[in-house]
């Protein structure tokens, strides 16, 4: 349960918490929200206050049919912001949230730590040699098809089996190409029914077979707002008790946008498992 974080060991056996930090203009939660670097600052400094341990920036919306972003717009906005947390937060454990290799790598020598790709090596097939190069953890995710097509994925026989199944192979894959440190993240919210997404966290504890810890991303999302007939921005509360669930599973990192009540959850966790 060790990463090595830019020479750093993380212990991930005592669950840690990213914040996520979005420079998109449509991301369902805060698209737009952060315009210019005072903003992405402040919601940062808060994040490293609240008790974040990583901080996941993503340039790309990988919302339910999210409009495409092109290669030098990503590069552009992503290397941006890294930079700027770099420069500000020189201590901060940044991940980059891409499934294209050329931004991954942009972003790690401009300072990243992790690389968290929603495809695991599916969308671009020099991802994991890249990540192997570069010798950063990779966060490696569930999903069917693309952001665009990946609502009409979600015809299977057994989605636990057939996603363990799915993550053996990729996890070997990952390591012909010389990753070490390795997570992997179930993919709430893609390619996933609502009752596909909770029968996944029910049996999240399965998901330690392969041995690596797991990153667990319910943050604010539709099977919380949809189940309750709310929306994204009154999904806290439930939020909330999804991570505590995905925690007494077996989580290891929370990915969250309120990292405040995220860091509480597993403070009383932490008490309870004591």
């Amino acid at each position: 349960m060790l990463i090595n974080c830019r020479g750093t060991l993380t212990d991930l056996s005592s669950p840690k918490i990213m914040g996520i930090l979005n420079c998109t203009p449509d991301s369902f939660y805060d698209g737009g929200k952060y315009k210019d670097e005072a903003g992405l600052l402040r919601q940062a400094e808060k994040m490293l206050n609240d008790g974040a341990d990583f901080i996941d920036v993503g340039a790309y919306s990988s919302k339910p049919n999210a409009d495409h972003v092109t290669n030098e717009e990503e590069l552009k906005r992503a290397v941006s912001v890294v930079e700027l947390l770099q420069k500000n937060f020189p201590d901060a454990l940044v991940s980059i949230d891409t499934f294209r290799a050329d931004v991954a790598e942009a972003c790690v020598h401009a300072g990243a730590a992790i690389v968290n790709d929603i495809s695991a090596g599916r969308l671009d097939d020099a991802m994991m040699e890249t990540v192997g190069r570069l010798k950063v953890p990779y966060i490696m995710m569930h999903m069917r098809g693309t952001p665009q097509t990946m609502v009409k994925l979600t015809d299977y026989e057994d989605i636990v089996k057939e996603m363990l199944f799915y993550f053996s192979e990729r996890i070997e894959e990952a390591r012909k190409h010389g990753i070490n440190d390795i997570i992997i993240d179930p993919g709430f919210g893609f390619a996933k029914t609502l009752p596909q997404n909770y029968e996944v966290l029910q049996k999240l504890e399965l998901f330690k077979m392969t041995g690596l810890p797991i990153l667990a991303g319910v943050s604010r999302k539709s099977m919380i707002y949809k189940l309750l007939g709310t929306t994204p921005q009154e999904a806290l509360n439930g939020t909330t008790v999804l991570n505590t669930i995905a925690l007494a599973k077996g989580a290891n990192i929370l990915r969250v946008h309120d990292v405040k009540e995220a860091a509480e959850a597993v403070k009383i966790f932490k008490q309870f498992e004591n």
